[in-house]
């Protein structure tokens, strides 16, 4: 990790991703409900893509983002079929941490907020440890 490695990204910098809600999305292929409404996981994994796709592109070779840390308010249900769109705003860039602000909405309505914050890492480094991990016993 080199040490301006966050300085290719600017504060404030927005991303804006949209899905339409299919049955993969729903709450009950995710096991968090019985409705057929947009799961809270669907939507928490689209927050993350999105953020992602505000400093993924910035990143140099050997450099990869990991989420640590998610906190949510899913405040509405969305049926299939609906489009949902996410976005995001990168609002600090602190060495290797980068925090975001989260909005969810549906055409109706805003469905959810939070932050979110990812950590730059070196992918040969952070793989190699998840390798040793994936090889041990893990009791």
């Amino acid at each position: 990790m080199t040490a301006d490695a966050g300085s290719a990204f600017e504060v404030g910098a927005t991303a804006q991703r949209s899905w339409t809600v299919e049955a993969e999305h729903l709450a009950p292929a995710h096991g968090s409900g019985t409705a057929d409404v947009l799961a809270t996981p669907a939507l928490l994994a689209f927050c993350e893509e999105t953020a992602r796709s505000i400093v993924d592109p910035l990143l140099p070779e050997r450099q990869a983002t990991v989420g640590t840390f998610l906190e949510f308010r899913h405040t509405a249900a969305t049926p299939p079929g609906v489009r949902v769109t996410v976005t995001a705003r990168l609002v600090d860039v602190d060495g290797q941490r980068l925090r975001f602000e989260l909005t969810a909405h549906d055409p109706f309505e805003e469905i959810g907020r939070g932050t979110h914050e990812r950590f730059l890492v070196d992918s040969d480094r952070f793989l190699t440890k998840v390798s040793r991990k994936a090889k041990s016993d893990g009791n």
